[in-house]
């Protein structure tokens, strides 16, 4: 409301401005738009984030690691991304895999895995973690961009609504009217503020989602070493038994 009251400074100095000096406006309002759509999807998406891996560790049972019966819920508008669930996921089918090629090379043996098969194991597991994180910090760079780009384009606002203040004053004279001077010098001082407005909040939420994207990291490095140590004290095969080919 305020924004849009009489008298704004800012909604005079728009008023005021030529076409390129509107067209300045405009690239600030939209990455004003972009960059609060982005901080407030984000955030939800990391509280949602980590509800989700809260329960799903309290279903996970170190004494039963592969029996978990858990299915993504589908339908969803904004899908959600579910770390925990994907790398219990692509542990349990290599861990099945696994235990399905060594019982053709030992089928009257108790289901074992080797040292090479844990190490296959916890490598296809961090790879999901990886890939978990990159899919948590995807678009984050565009916060950087506008945080940077914001007082640039601020700058661009300064420095044209200057230039035309200086333009009106060798053309028209210092006696002339001051109208045409003063909107030159507001869309300046205007478009400065409002690009520092701009870059303020996305700098301070990119470097607030980034530390909360390295915290959830470890988060997910964590879990994943509770589920290589279940499946390891499970399913682990004794130094002295048969040696088992290792996998392609």
């Amino acid at each position: 409301m305020i924004l849009l009251a009489a008298g704004n400074p800012f909604i005079t100095a728009y008023v005021q401005s030529d076409w390129f000096g509107k067209l300045i406006f405009w690239g600030l309002f939209l990455l004003s738009a972009l960059s609060w759509t982005l901080l407030i999807h984000k955030a939800w998406i990391f509280i949602q984030v980590r509800k989700l891996s809260a329960q799903f560790s309290d279903l996970f049972s170190e004494k039963d690691p592969l029996n978990l019966q858990f299915t993504r819920p589908k339908g969803r508008l904004l899908e959600v991304p579910h770390p925990f669930f994907e790398m219990y996921k692509t542990l349990k089918q290599k861990t099945l895999q696994l235990i399905s090629r060594n019982h053709l090379y030992l089928p009257n043996t108790e289901t074992v895995l080797s040292e090479a098969d844990l190490g296959l194991i916890d490598a296809q597991v961090q790879t999901a973690l990886a890939g978990q994180h990159k899919l948590l910090e995807k678009n984050l760079f565009l916060l950087s961009t506008i945080a940077t780009l914001g007082p640039f384009l601020g700058l661009l606002g300064t420095v044209w609504g200057i230039l035309l203040t200086f333009s009106q004053l060798h053309s028209r004279g210092i006696s002339a009217s001051n109208a045409a001077m003063l909107s030159g010098l507001s869309m300046a001082l205007a478009t400065t503020v409002i690009g520092l407005v701009i870059a303020i909040p996305a700098f301070a939420g990119y470097n607030y989602l980034k530390n909360a994207a390295r915290e959830y990291r470890r988060d997910m490095e964590d879990f994943s070493q509770l589920l290589i140590a279940a499946i390891e004290l499970q399913y682990r095969r004794p130094d002295h038994a048969q040696k088992i080919p290792v996998a392609n």
